[in-house]
């Protein structure tokens, strides 16, 4: 144990050290707390139960509406989408600054987001027709890849807006927010048709990846418009959901006649202005953390392996569900219906166990993460040191993460 600690110490030296003192740490511990959240949000309000027979997916946010503050602790994607724009903003100016064709830029950003998802696919394809030739019911089967595939659309419309950055890195986000508002008067004020409510996928998300540009551009240098974001973000969500009769979840609810998510509402996108507000005030507590050698080495090191948890955090998940059934079909906390207090404390104690088996996953898929170098050496991984732009030792680099690589240009 003692000798673990002392390695872990070393890492953890060697990371710190090797980190440029100009790096802005404090966007890496963002895009860490945001796929903690993805994560730990997932793991808490989704269930799947034996209780008709075959596995099902529930919440528990639909039996014990109470939980609702849970969704607004862990609905973190507008932070997704804000340090995505921040990154993407910044990179497509020093790749111009240093004369990178369009056509690369994008290619090496979309590959690097990309290249993880071919692993997922594959598995889950030939899982399900080896579930599928065992007999495994078909409702079964689709709860199960729905789980798997659904987080996929946030690469689809993060990957769209990061190619569309040289148009949208300087739109002012109000533009976005004008199409959400337009979009939920039709849909709720005027009783358009549902399907409108999809151009808020784009519309919604844009507003925090326009932000997130911004700030690269030093608009949020000072205090006060990340403060005027909170506040106006916090009570506009307050107004829609007093009075607009928008939900008060933050993510979807099984059985409710709207989803604040699917597709975004202007309750969401007020609530993720709101948490963009947040997350730029708390970015100097955040950077002065992340001078302790072993918080920055916790945070780097997760960033590395970001595509891999987000990919694959719901097949573990899954993995402990279906081999608890090898022990008993009614285990509390994992395939019992979510109603009770007694649900919740059950659940926290597996929460342990779906780490762990997320822990398996990453061991044989994270070398999806990383792609050959850039001269045709051996990948960058968490053990390798890359070089700045001035030969200065960087952390360990990886070509990919949940957002964009590790480095900031």
């Amino acid at each position: 144990m003692l000798e673990a600690l002392a390695r872990w110490s070393r890492l953890a030296d060697r990371v710190h050290a090797g980190t440029p003192a100009s790096r802005d740490r404090s966007v890496d511990a963002l895009r860490a707390l945001a796929i903690l959240g993805v994560v730990l949000g997932h793991w808490l309000v989704t269930a799947l139960t034996t209780a008709e027979g075959g596995l099902s997916a529930t919440s528990p946010l639909a039996r014990m509406p109470w939980l609702t503050p849970v969704s607004w602790v862990f609905q973190t994607l507008a932070v997704f989408f804000l340090v995505g724009g921040h990154l993407a903003a910044r990179g497509y100016s020093s790749a111009r600054a240093r004369g990178v064709r369009y056509r690369t830029w994008v290619g090496q950003r979309l590959g690097r987001l990309f290249r993880p998802v071919a692993a997922v696919l594959t598995l889950w394809g030939v899982a399900s027709a080896g579930m599928l030739l065992g007999g495994v019911a078909p409702d079964t089967l689709h709860t199960l890849l729905k789980l798997v595939l659904s987080p996929l659309w946030f690469l689809l419309v993060f990957a769209a807006l990061t190619a569309a950055t040289p148009l949208v890195a300087r739109l002012h986000p109000v533009w976005p927010l004008v199409v959400v508002v337009g979009v939920d008067v039709w849909r709720f004020g005027f009783e358009g048709p549902d399907r409108i409510g999809w151009a808020n996928v784009a519309a919604g998300w844009l507003v925090p990846f326009t932000l997130g540009a911004a700030w690269s551009r030093g608009a949020f240098s000072r205090r006060a418009p990340a403060a005027a974001l909170l506040v106006g973000g916090a009570v506009a969500t307050a107004v829609l959901v007093l009075w607009g009769g928008y939900p008060s979840s933050m993510v979807g609810v099984p059985g409710a006649a709207i989803s604040n998510l699917n597709p975004p509402t202007l309750a969401v996108v007020c609530f993720g202005t709101a948490q963009c507000g947040l997350a730029l005030l708390v970015r100097e507590p955040l950077a002065r953390a992340m001078r302790r050698p072993r918080a920055w080495a916790k945070v780097a090191l997760l960033n590395l392996s970001a595509m891999t948890v987000f990919l694959w955090h719901q097949t573990a998940m899954m993995a402990v569900t279906a081999l608890g059934l090898l022990v008993s079909a009614d285990l509390p906390g994992l395939h019992t219906v979510p109603g009770s207090p007694e649900w919740i404390a059950s659940r926290l104690l597996w929460l342990p166990l779906f780490a762990a088996a997320l822990g398996v996953c990453w061991v044989a898929f994270h070398g999806y993460e990383r792609g050959p170098s850039p001269r045709g050496g051996p990948a960058a991984g968490a053990g390798s040191v890359a070089p700045d732009r001035r030969g200065a030792p960087m952390a360990p680099m990886a070509p990919t993460t949940a957002m964009t690589e590790v480095g900031h240009a």
